[in-house]
This record gives C-alpha cells, sequence and structure tokens, in this order.
C-alpha cells in the first residue's frame, strides 16, 4: 500500500512557514509523503495554512480556501484542513461558510490535525522541523504574541500576549538546524525588541544571538521585524562585534509625522525615531536597514504623507517596503476611526514613496559596482547562478546574479565581483 500524500500550502508570513514546517515532520513520522506548496499535486490531503493580518492576506487566504474546497467537493481530494491566522480570527465564521472544509484549526492549535486523521502526535519532535526552504538556511521564530498596542493591527487579536520561547530550546533547535545543513539564520518574531523580557525580566535578544552564533556550522544570522520603542541598543552593540550576525535589521517604523505616530500608538516620536536610527548606524556605520511604512491610516493629511516623504529621503533606508492601510476589524482605529480615506489615494501614496526608494535603492546599489563581496549560492537559474549578500534575506531583498565559467554550489559562500546594479538587482562575476 503506497504512502497517502499531504499537500502543506503556506500562505503569509515565515512565522507561518515554521509551523507548516512543524506540522510536515509530524506527519512525515506518521508516515505521509509530505509536500510543501506543490502547484501540480496528486496528494489526497490538502492543509492549508491561513494570514489574517490585512485584507490582501485575508482575501488570498479565503480564495485559496475555495478552489481546494471545489476540489473537495468534486471528490478530487480526500481531506481538506484550514489552520493559521484566518481560521484563528473566524473560527465561528468560517466552517458555516465554507462547510466543505473538513476542519477548521486555529493558529495553536494544529496538532488536531493529526488527531483527526487518527495519527499520534510526537512529543519528542515538537521543534523538529522539515524544511521548505533551500537546505542552507532556516528561519528561526523565538517568540509568539506581542504586547504592543499599536491602533492598527489586528496580530495581538489573533496571536495573544507575547510569549518567549527559552532561550536553551531555541539553541538545541539551532544545534537539530546545523546538523541539517543549515548555515544561515534567519531569526523572526512578531516583535524581536521585546523577546525575554516576559521570562527573564530584561531584554535578551543580544544574549540569545551571541549563544547561537557559537553553534558550530552557522555563520550568517539576520534579524527580522524589531520594534524602535524601547529598542535595545545592545543588540548593536552584539552586531558590531560578532562576526556571524549579518550588518543587517528589520525594523518596522510604520511613520514619520508625530501626529500620526501618535494616532497609531507607536510609543515613539519622529526625534526620538531619527536619534535611534542615528545610533544604531554610528554603531554599526555599514548596517543594512530594512523598514516598513504603513500609508493612509485614518488621520493622515497631506501635511503627515510630506512629513513621511521628507523622511525617506532623509533616512536613505537600504531597504523599504510600503503598505496601504487596511480597515482590520476590532482594532482600536477600527473602533475609533472610519476608514475615510480613498483607495486610490492610500495607492497613490505607497507608489510615490516606492519611487522615491527606487532612487534610492538605486544610487546605493550603484556604490557597489567594482567591489568584491561575499554570497551565498541559492539556486541556479539557466547559465548563471543567484545568491544574495550579508545584507539581503530571501524574499524581500536584492539578488546576486553571477556569471561563473566554473560550477558553483547552492548553499556556498563566495567572494564575487560586482560588475553592474539595477534599482533590484546587483551583477556580478565569479573570477
Amino acid at each position: 500500500m503506497s504512502k497517502k500524500k499531504i499537500n502543506i500550502i503556506c500562505l503569509g508570513c515565515s512565522k507561518n512557514l515554521v509551523d507548516s514546517e512543524l506540522l510536515m515532520k509530524q506527519l512525515y513520522a506518521e508516515g505521509y509523503e509530505v509536500e510543501a506548496d506543490a502547484e501540480k499535486s496528486n496528494a489526497e490531503i490538502v492543509v492549508i495554512n491561513t494570514c489574517g493580518f490585512i485584507g490582501d492576506a485575508k482575501e488570498e487566504s479565503v480564495n485559496t480556501i475555495l478552489d481546494y474546497a471545489g476540489l473537495r467537493k468534486d471528490g478530487d481530494i480526500e481531506k481538506l484542513y484550514v489552520m493559521g491566522c484566518l481560521s484563528e480570527r473566524y473560527k465561528e465564521e468560517l466552517p458555516k461558510e465554507i462547510p466543505e472544509v473538513d476542519q477548521f484549526f486555529g493558529k495553536f492549535d494544529w496538532n488536531g490535525i493529526i488527531d483527526d486523521l487518527g495519527k499520534h502526535y510526537h512529543t519528542e519532535l515538537k521543534h523538529d522541523r522539515i524544511l521548505s526552504t533551500p537546505k542552507h538556511y532556516a528561519y528561526l521564530k523565538i517568540s509568539e504574541g506581542c504586547n504592543r498596542k499599536c491602533s492598527y493591527c489586528a496580530i495581538p487579536l489573533i496571536t495573544g500576549s507575547y510569549n518567549s520561547r527559552p532561550m536553551e530550546e531555541i539553541v538545541e533547535e539551532v544545534e537539530k538546524l546545523a546538523a541539517q545543513g543549515v548555515k544561515e539564520l534567519l531569526v523572526i518574531a512578531q516583535d524581536l525588541s521585546y523577546y525575554g523580557f516576559d521570562i527573564y525580566d530584561e531584554y535578551k535578544l543580544a544574549e540569545l544571538t551571541n549563544r547561537i552564533s557559537k553553534v558550530e556550522g552557522i555563520e550568517w544570522i539576520k534579524l527580522h521585524y524589531a520594534y524602535p520603542a524601547d529598542f535595545p541598543l545592545n543588540i548593536v552593540e552584539e552586531m558590531a562585534a560578532n562576526p556571524k550576525i549579518c550588518h543587517y535589521l528589520d525594523i518596522a517604523l510604520q511613520h514619520s509625522s508625530d501626529k500620526m505616530l501618535k494616532i497609531m500608538r507607536r510609543g515613539i516620536t519622529r526625534e526620538k525615531t531619527i536619534e535611534l536610527i542615528n545610533n544604531i548606524r554610528s554603531i554599526v556605520p555599514d548596517i543594512c536597514l530594512r523598514t516598513t511604512l504603513l500609508v493612509g491610516h485614518p488621520g493622515e493629511t497631506e501635511e503627515d504623507f510630506e512629513d513621511l516623504k521628507s523622511f525617506v529621503k532623509e533616512m536613505k533606508f537600504e531597504r523599504l517596503g510600503v503598505f496601504p492601510y487596511s480597515h482590520e476589524e476590532d482594532t482600536h482605529t477600527a473602533l475609533t476611526y472610519e476608514d475615510n480615506i480613498p483607495q486610490e489615494i492610500k495607492d497613490a501614496r505607497a507608489e510615490e514613496i516606492m519611487t522615491i526608494q527606487e532612487n534610492i535603492s538605486w544610487e546605493n546599489n550603484q556604490k557597489l559596482v567594482n567591489s568584491k563581496i561575499k554570497v551565498i549560492i541559492d539556486r541556479k537559474e539557466g547559465n548563471t547562478f543567484i545568491g544574495r549578500t550579508p545584507y539581503d534575506s530571501p524574499e524581500v531583498d536584492l539578488d546576486v546574479v553571477i556569471s561563473s565559467e566554473e560550477d558553483m554550489n547552492v548553499g556556498e559562500f563566495y567572494i564575487v565581483t560586482i560588475t553592474d546594479a539595477d534599482t533590484f538587482d546587483l551583477f556580478a562575476i565569479n573570477e
């Protein structure tokens, strides 16, 4: 009798991806053949791990569920399960709206899928994963939840209060990942800045990062999703002193206008934000700062938007993304304000910010031409190899397109020479 195959469709953020990888390991241990995000699949069972963060993500999740619900209704698949943030947030409504789904599970009870299949959950494998990323890098989730009270954000409604993982547990996971060949860790949390405070009564990100950097085989560590208020500068000092911590920090700022920062309940001012950025750059002068901005939040005037544009021009972030505001029910903003800025204005503001950033990115990238830089090879495409620098994370940042007369190994590090650059990519040769 052949193994039954399960296809896990992962939507949303990298934190969801980790949950999917944990589930894959459990199902594999119970004898299933597992695959991740297979477009052309003959799997008998499908699991959809959903996102419920903003409107576009929710729409994608619902449409994906409906597509597979049609297959379930027609008998093309035997079982359909839904898990993750969307089903956590709408656990009462979804079963009524989409009855073709066999079971809905939330963000934290996905192991119920294993029970429903009549299988056994392996406690001894609770932190083991089957990686869906290339084997040389992995996401490392160090906490769940969030204690911040940002006006627009539904995450705390979905995930609850901040819950740090103990350092010993994280180090043990890193040792297992390194033993599998992982060389690059992408450290993730909803709020890296707060890590450790709930269980150690002090911020512990710097100590944690130092400890995982000592694991043999780990060569690059990148930090994602820090919060600017109460930011622990000792992590930047650790970054400056520790060669394994890449000079890269993803820190979501959202806005610059004092009025908007107050409305958004961000706990920081424009002046304090600039002071923080300057302090970070003074400690690590070559740091790559990635940030995220939010435009079109209720209350944002043209004056506030002009403030944001000038802020972007002044700070010249190395990496930047921008999102139009999405009105999320039960958030502070939704309960307090009308969503009265037209979508076309939100979209136009987002596009205008990105146009500014594209010019900054192009100028920054031109400075790299003729320089030598260390890269890790992610994949081969045709006759070229695609790599990343210490200043770039997968999916969201720059690729390095490399020409090489000799074969290059995926997952290995090389020193290449940058020969050209555009807004979104670097071009290099391996000499």
